[in-house]
């Protein structure tokens, strides 16, 4: 009897075929430390791999059944695999949903393609290389945390875990995928919602054998069906706007879904089916206050850095993903920052379906941000997530630098800001979290000052009619009426039973759970009844290793009574009267 398929959900729900064939599970598996494995002929379809690995799991996990923490330079996989034979006739797509860092893929012994960047899908048509009954995949990747130029967000330099920086993650840690497909086909959608209108326009991308195809779009509410529209395929995009009989807003009080049914139908009778879905809102700016939906929302959010004990960047089932948003909604946050790091499409899937607000950030730190050549690689990496992630309603912001420091160079934020805003002018856009700002929609600050007093005293010319509090006013470009919050702030050290060197947290720990909740309650409430503040994020959901100043441990066990934490979050904030 075969072992179980892990996480055996379609990966990719924002564009959903019925047909596909999941690789997750156990494949060979073998470490590369000189990276010589090519000269070695590790390429070789006929070589073995000396170890086993469960893909999608890092090999620095113990789900992957390795749980390997030094660095690893090099890593290899190997698996073989057999295409149905009803696929027959059609093309053979191979996917990652992502491989951290640098990929290179061979089927049958001849390279299909690589690709580069850790947290954003990648496919290969594989249909010209494929052999009747088995074939073997063979994957190669490097992984160098510590280059100037590899986006690492969290994971740790050293060989340990340190601060607020964690274990590695190296090689596939997404899904793996095989999808037949005829060679005219839809390879994405770009959904923008017009609530204003009643109107959904769907960018039907399309391979450019779609050409002269027409592409139908069916949208339905409940079953019934609320929307048609047709368009034909010019170059490679079909622009369809769909007109909605039923209009019906998304909010986190009503995240409600309209269903798509998209088919590309070319002259020759063939065709390709596609299912999706799309949320109705609306995104604005009034005065100081974010907007949704023509209505002020004061954003309360919590810092989410997407790491689990047992499977550190991937959740070790899809009802983890779903489950880290209900603690939070029963938190009474309404939202969080997906902190520095891409997050899985599935994360995201579960946010559209419980109306949960996020930020969608960019891993940027382990970059030499002074170094112009860093400029490449966060647009190419930072646009292919904008690209995979834009149709989603549950993101209401973009955030491609966190604490960037005063010697980065300006024109590298100013460059990333303004590409952000020509790829999605839909959404605002904060240049950088904290820190240094140089153009942004949205301004913010970072402050885990622990004396509530003290705290209050940094915000209060603000409430008054003045200037905003920076991080480095010396080094910040001048505020300029933009909305301004608080997007980190807290991260109280609270881990009784566990007062020892290797923890670690902000400022001094409380004495008593009392303590903690009084510190909470004043921190929070100062930002909430501010009447020019546009929301708050709190660090931090849950510990993370080392790190202890979650609301919840590292396992999701809560440390106060929710219902406590949710009181004091859902008090009215002074902009939304």
């Amino acid at each position: 009897m075969s072992a179980p398929v892990p996480r055996p959900e379609y990966p990719r729900p924002d564009r959903a075929r019925e047909r596909w064939l999941n690789l997750n599970g156990a494949w060979e598996f073998d470490l590369d430390p000189g990276r010589s494995g090519i000269s070695r002929g590790l390429a070789d379809p006929s070589r073995k791999l000396a170890g086993e690995i469960i893909v999608p799991f890092c090999p620095e996990s113990r789900l992957s059944g390795i749980g390997e923490r030094d660095f690893m330079p090099g890593v290899w996989y190997r698996r073989p695999f057999r295409v149905p034979e009803e696929w027959a006739g059609m093309r053979v797509m191979l996917h990652f949903g992502a491989v951290d860092y640098l990929a290179r893929v061979w089927v049958n012994g001849k390279e299909v393609g690589g690709h580069r960047g850790g947290y954003v899908p990648f496919a290969f048509d594989i249909t010209d290389v494929l052999v009747r009954g088995e074939n073997v995949l063979t994957v190669c990747v490097e992984d160098d945390t510590r280059s100037p130029l590899q986006p690492s967000g969290k994971q740790s330099d050293r060989y340990e875990s340190y601060g607020c920086i964690y274990t590695r993650t190296t090689g596939i840690w997404q899904t793996v995928w095989l999808e037949p497909v005829p060679a005219a086909h839809v390879r994405r959608l770009a959904i923008t919602p017009n609530l204003a209108g009643g109107t959904l326009r769907i960018d039907a991308h399309t391979t450019t054998a779609a050409h002269g195809g027409r592409v139908e779009i069916v949208a339905t509410a409940d079953g019934q069906r609320v929307g048609h529209a047709e368009a034909v395929v010019t170059g490679n995009v079909a622009q369809a706007e769909v007109h909605l009989s039923d209009v019906r807003a998304w909010s986190p009080a009503d995240p409600f879904l309209y269903d798509l049914a998209v088919t590309l139908h070319m002259p020759d009778g063939t065709s390709d089916a596609v299912t999706s879905y799309a949320g109705l809102r609306s995104l604005g700016i009034d005065g100081p206050a974010l907007v949704l939906n023509g209505k002020r929302q004061f954003q309360r959010l919590v810092l989410d850095q997407g790491f689990y004990p047992d499977g550190i960047y991937t959740a070790p089932t899809d009802d983890a993903l779903r489950r880290d948003i209900e603690i939070s909604l029963g938190l009474g946050f309404d939202g969080a920052r997906l902190h520095m790091r891409v997050f899985e499409p599935r994360f995201l899937y579960w946010a559209d379906r419980l109306g949960y607000l996020v930020w969608g950030e960019f891993p940027n730190w382990g970059l030499d941000h002074a170094n112009p050549a860093a400029l490449a690689r966060v647009e190419t990496e930072w646009l292919e997530a904008l690209t995979r992630d834009y149709s989603h309603p549950s993101i209401v912001g973009w955030c491609p630098f966190n604490e960037t420091p005063t010697s980065q160079d300006p024109d590298l934020l100013r460059l990333i800001y303004r590409a952000t805003k020509l790829a999605d002018p839909t959404r605002p856009c904060i240049d950088t979290s904290g820190y240094v700002h140089v153009e942004t929609d949205v301004y913010d600050a970072h402050c885990y000052e622990q004396d509530p007093e003290k705290f209050a005293s940094y915000f209060r010319p603000f409430a008054e009619g003045g200037d905003v509090w920076h991080n480095f006013p010396k080094h910040d470009a001048p505020w300029r009426g933009q909305p301004y919050f608080i997007s980190e702030y807290g991260g109280i050290w609270w881990n009784p039973g566990q007062m020892d060197d290797t923890s670690w947290g902000y400022g001094n720990r409380p004495r008593t759970e009392a303590e903690f909740l009084d510190r909470y309650r004043r921190l929070t409430e100062t930002l909430l009844f501010n009447p020019r503040m546009c929301g708050f994020c709190y660090t931090q959901l849950y510990d993370i290793e080392q790190e202890v100043n979650g609301l919840t441990t590292y396992d999701r066990r809560p440390k106060f009574d929710p219902a406590l934490i949710h009181a004091i979050n859902r008090q009215k904030a002074a902009i939304e009267g």
